[in-house]
């Protein structure tokens, strides 16, 4: 499967998927520290996302959540890449600023298309998504 998508953040990556239906706030979801998901009521609760390609709608809150994907990075518990339905400034600039690929806008569904443990490639330079057999 290869798909077509929006480029966002520059970067190739490969790594597994972890898919949630729900959007993320980096600041008061993510531990910076360990990159666990902390927040008890998100459907990720308790779950790493290192070298994961985090699939998720769009990010929400504050625009230090940019600040904290940066910290990921430092930490070397970031994700590999990220896919968004939509994304927004705050996961683009954080994206951006940390060197994590993203893209949105798939040419299909990525919930539909794509479940928890599929390994994937980002494309975020040429704006491609595709599965690794």
């Amino acid at each position: 499967m290869r798909v077509n998508c929006r480029k966002i953040s520059r970067g190739i990556a490969e790594g597994q998927v972890l898919l949630t239906c729900e959007s993320i706030s980096f600041l008061g979801n993510v531990d910076p520290k360990t990159g666990v998901i902390v927040e008890p009521k998100h459907e990720l609760f308790g779950q790493c996302i290192k070298d994961r390609v985090l699939v998720f709608p769009h990010g929400k809150g504050s625009t230090v959540g940019s600040y904290v994907l940066y910290q990921l990075i430092k930490n070397n518990v970031a994700p590999a890449a990220m896919i968004n339905s939509e994304s927004e400034p705050i996961v683009a600039v954080g994206a951006i600023i940390s060197g994590i690929p993203l893209v949105d806008r798939m040419e299909q569904d990525p919930f539909k298309l794509l479940k928890n443990g599929d390994t994937v490639r980002v494309d975020g330079t040429n704006g491609v998504v595709e599965t690794i057999e």
